[in-house]
């Protein structure tokens, strides 16, 4: 279950015809696959490596589930390792246990040495926990990994030269405007441009500079069931309010043709002056299917050029300065990079997954409130696939993405739901705080019934993705 609810910052934009790209898709699926199929095995590997240290016998190990066959299986020892054919997750079937296999038939036996019953509280507490210890140590590494290779990105918010590009008419509605900063949020002061978006979707009140002068915005509770009802494309709540620099073009097509070159500024469209880039997108986009009188600064020459618009209003090819180093040495903003050294990363690493593990559980505080309508956000695997690129394999963005899902992995494990970890932890944990350990039948009722709310959840998830049953 994944809350969908902040939209994607575009740092580079290529502004080409709206439609379905199945490469693109291809793209986010494949890397979606990958990276549950990462989090999967090394989940099963930490339940895995526990029993062993224990000495309970494992009988299967899978990613994804194989009811009735499965793709791939090799006996090694006395374990079944093995690639279901259903890609919902994965499990280890350990014997004694009552599992997603509900095997109920080994249960009516007499307990063995080896099987995960017959062991002391303590070391059943120990394997139940061991797959989100290794989901919780895994983002550790990746996001000390990411500090290592790619570092840390920062944009100092006060050094924004022309303030947000207020762009979505829902934030409009609610006070906010082009040329605004953002210098609070619930009273914390910002600092990180890239800070902005994923606190102010869990905020209540921020605080605007505008012109000089503070003042403070009430957000209503319901904000993330607005941004779902108003969701339609891809239109960020904020972004950095810059001119309309002309990027690098193709050598061939309509921009090359007209003569346009890196670092041209488009100052007016049809003779109406349009300063930032989001006056230019408005302006043309009433010009869809039609000609445009564009007027272009280079150096200290004005330049009137005729664009044939398409249906969106642009040209296709045509592409626009958006990367924030760019930004940053045309002055429009601060724009930083700190790497961290190889023990260093660790400690960073481990602060951004406790930062991000927070956030997560705000929003999840907010899906458990009905008020707050933040249940029409949650999606599946499309939602889920959506937070990947589509354009081309970033490994940077790949990686940070598979951090995030790692940590949420761990938290909704932890749930106390029967079938879930969390479940067996609160079983354990309730037997070795009362002396009393659970009945079988219960735990295989319980068992049942956890898997039903489970299904329940990933119906709901996925069929809200594709059909909106939440809005």
């Amino acid at each position: 279950m994944y809350l969908n609810s902040a939209p994607a910052q575009n740092i580079y934009m290529n502004i080409t015809l709206l439609a379905i790209d199945w490469s693109s898709v291809g793209l986010k699926a494949a890397q979606l696959l990958l990276s549950l199929s990462i989090l999967v095995v090394l989940h099963e590997f930490g339940h895995y490596i526990t029993a062993k240290w224990f000495k309970c016998r494992v009988e299967k190990f899978y990613l994804f589930f194989d009811p009735w066959f499965s793709l791939f299986k090799k006996k090694i020892g006395e374990t079944e390792y093995g690639v279901g054919w259903l890609p919902l997750g994965g499990y280890v079937k350990i014997s004694g246990m009552v599992d997603e296999s509900m095997d109920k038939d080994a249960l009516k036996l007499p307990p063995q040495p080896h099987e995960f019953r017959s062991k002391p509280a303590w070391q059943r507490l120990i394997i139940m926990l061991g797959g989100v210890t290794v989901n919780i140590l895994l983002a550790f590494i990746i996001y000390a990994g990411i500090l290592m290779v790619w570092g840390e990105k920062r944009i100092d918010n006060k050094s924004l030269q022309y303030g947000l590009a207020i762009e979505d008419s829902l934030m409009q509605s609610f006070g906010f405007k082009d040329g605004d900063n953002i210098s609070r949020i619930d009273g914390d002061s910002m600092t990180n441009y890239y800070d902005l978006v994923p606190k102010l979707i869990v905020s209540k009140t921020v605080t605007i500079n505008r012109d000089g002068k503070e003042f403070d915005v009430q957000l209503p509770k319901n904000l993330i069931g607005k941004l779902v009802e108003k969701r339609r494309r891809d239109i960020p709540l904020i972004s950095i309010r810059a001119p309309f620099w002309i990027g690098n073009s193709p050598d061939t097509g309509v921009a090359a043709t007209i003569g346009l070159k890196r670092w041209d500024k488009i100052v007016m469209v049809d003779s109406v002056s349009t300063p930032f880039m989001n006056d230019v997108i408005k302006s043309l986009e009433k010009k869809k299917n039609n000609r445009a009188i564009v007027t272009i600064q280079r150096g200290d020459s004005l330049i009137n050029t005729t664009w044939q618009l398409d249906s969106t209003g642009f040209m296709a090819g045509l592409k626009v300065i958006g990367l924030h180093q760019s930004l940053d040495s045309a002055g429009v903003l601060d724009y930083s990079v700190k790497k961290y050294g190889f023990f260093p990363a660790f400690p960073a690493g481990v602060r951004m997954a406790f930062d991000k593990l927070k956030w997560y559980i705000d929003q999840f505080r907010l899906i458990l409130s009905p008020e707050t309508e933040a249940y029409k956000g949650v999606g599946g695997f499309k939602a889920m696939g959506s937070v990947f690129s589509g354009d081309k394999w970033d490994w940077e963005h790949f990686w940070t993405i598979t951090a995030f899902f790692s940590i949420v992995l761990a938290f909704m494990n932890l749930l106390p739901i029967p079938a879930l970890d969390g479940g067996h932890v609160l079983f354990t944990l309730g037997e070795m705080i009362t002396g009393r350990k659970p009945n079988e039948k219960f735990l295989e009722y319980a068992q049942i019934v956890g898997m039903v709310i489970l299904l329940a959840l990933m119906l709901y998830a996925n069929g809200n993705d594709w059909f909106g049953w939440g809005k």
